[in-house]
């Protein structure tokens, strides 16, 4: 009987010490510096994108704080500026969203209505990752 607690000792610490050393599984989080106009994507606690992104210009907010992405579209046409065309929009709180745009040239600085956005291509690449992680976490600094 000692034989099979020592075992199960061993097995436990093993097993907590595998727990510990490896990263915190995070899922998909977006990270987003607006002094920089900058986005890093991480997944499972591991860098895995930086890209250029688009935040509220002047007379426009982009909300700070840590947020849940909430409903996620492959394609969504703005209620509130005339239809516009939001691919692979990713809620985060009310009608703010992380999606793509067509606007490219302006990527790297402050030329939204509050949302983020990114090029097409990264678009497509996070609502995928979002996807298969089951959601994302989006945090926003200043």
């Amino acid at each position: 009987m000692a034989g099979f607690h020592r075992a199960r000792t061993a097995f436990l610490g093993v097993l907590l010490t595998g727990i510990l050393i490896e990263p915190a599984s995070a899922g998909v989080v977006a990270r987003i510096d607006q002094s920089r106009q900058r986005m890093r994507v991480y997944v499972d606690g591991y860098p895995a994108y930086e890209w250029p992104v688009s935040t509220a210009r002047r007379g426009y907010v982009t909300p700070s704080g840590r947020f849940r992405v909430g409903l996620m579209a492959p394609m969504w046409r703005s209620r509130k500026y005339h239809g516009s065309p939001m691919p692979h929009a990713m809620f985060f709180r009310g009608g703010y969203a992380i999606h793509g745009t067509y606007a490219t040239g302006a990527l790297g600085r402050r030329a939204s209505h509050g949302c983020i956005r990114l090029s097409p291509g990264h678009a497509a690449a996070l609502f995928g990752l979002a996807r298969s992680h089951g959601g994302a976490t989006v945090v926003i600094r200043d």
